[in-house]
C-alpha cells in the first residue's frame, strides 16, 4: 500500500517581489526540489514522494506559473534561480538541492547564488538552450501566441523531442496528457527562458559543492548539458541510471531514490 504523505503549501515573497509557493513534507535534513517543464511541484515527484518523505524534509518548489507562484512572461532562468535561492535562505540551515530538466539549470544557478547554503547538489539532465531547433521553436511560439496548448504539447513532444507517432498516440490517450496540456502555458515560458539563457560553463568553475550529474542510459545525450558542465564543476561526478531515460523518478522511483539517497546521505 502506498503511503499517503500530507504536504502543506507555504508561501514567501522574494526580495524581487515575486510570490513563490512550495510544498513541505517529510522529516530529516532539508531537501529542496526544483521541477522541470510539463510538470509542477507535485506531479514531478509524485511517485517518489512517500519514499523521500521518510528521509528528508522536502521543500518542493512550484516554479513560475505553478501552484500559487506568480505566473510571469518575461522572466529568465536567473530570475527563477533567485526564487529558489529565496526558498533556500528561508529554510534556516544548509540544504540538499535537486533539479530536474530545466529545473536542473535553475538549481545550478541557485547554488552559485547561495553556495554556502547548499550541502550537495543533484542535477538530472539539464537541457541545452538549443534543445528545440529554431524551426520547432518558431512553430511552438506561434501556437503559444494562439493559445493552442493542445497542439503546443503535441508538437513539443513529437517534433521537439522526436517521440515516435505510436508512442505519441499512447501518450495522448493516457491520463497524464490533460496535465501536460494544462501546464503547457507555463512550459512555453520555460522554453523561451531556456532559449535566451546565455550558457557559460566557466561560471561554475569555483562552485566547490559536491555535485551529482544524473543521466539516463536511454536518454539522447546530445540534448543535454552534462558533457559540457560536469568537467567544469570542481567536485562533480556523473552517474548513469541504468535502463532509464529522462523521467527516472517516474519510471523507476525506487531505483531513483536509492541513487539520490546514496549520494546525499552516504
Amino acid at each position: 500500500m502506498t503511503q499517503t504523505v500530507t504536504a502543506k503549501l507555504h508561501r514567501l515573497t522574494t526580495p524581487a517581489g515575486v510570490n513563490v509557493s512550495y510544498a513541505r513534507y517529510g522529516s530529516g535534513p532539508p531537501l529542496v526540489l526544483v521541477h522541470g517543464g510539463f510538470s509542477d511541484h507535485d506531479s514531478n515527484w509524485e511517485l517518489i514522494k512517500p519514499l523521500i518523505a521518510e528521509q528528508f524534509t522536502v521543500h518542493a518548489i512550484a516554479r513560475r506559473g505553478r501552484g500559487e507562484t506568480d505566473a510571469t512572461e518575461t522572466h529568465s532562468l536567473i530570475d527563477e534561480a533567485e526564487d529558489v535561492a529565496a526558498v533556500i535562505r528561508s529554510v534556516g540551515e544548509p540544504v540538499f538541492l535537486l533539479g530536474h530538466a530545466v529545473g536542473a539549470l535553475i538549481a545550478a544557478e541557485a547554488a552559485r547564488t547561495a553556495p554556502a547554503l547548499v550541502r550537495k547538489l543533484v542535477l538530472y539532465e539539464p537541457p541545452k538552450p538549443t534543445l528545440l531547433s529554431g524551426t520547432v521553436f518558431q512553430q511552438l511560439s506561434a501556437l503559444a501566441d494562439q493559445g493552442d496548448w493542445e497542439n503546443y504539447s503535441w508538437v513539443f513532444f513529437k517534433e521537439g523531442l522526436g517521440i515516435p507517432i505510436e508512442e505519441m498516440e499512447e501518450l495522448r490517450a493516457s491520463e497524464v496528457w490533460a496535465a501536460y496540456v494544462a501546464d503547457a502555458r507555463a512550459t512555453a515560458q520555460d522554453m523561451r527562458a531556456l532559449r535566451e539563457y546565455e550558457l557559460d560553463p566557466q561560471r561554475f568553475q569555483d562552485l566547490n559543492i559536491p555535485t551529482l550529474f544524473q543521466v539516463g542510459s536511454e536518454s539522447p545525450a546530445e540534448l543535454f548539458l552534462t558533457d559540457e558542465l560536469a568537467p567544469v564543476f570542481p567536485n562533480a561526478r556523473v552517474e548513469t541510471l541504468a535502463g532509464q531515460a529522462h523521467e527516472g523518478m517516474t519510471t523507476a522511483p525506487e531505483q531513483y531514490v536509492a541513487a539520490i539517497t546514496k549520494f546525499l546521505l552516504g
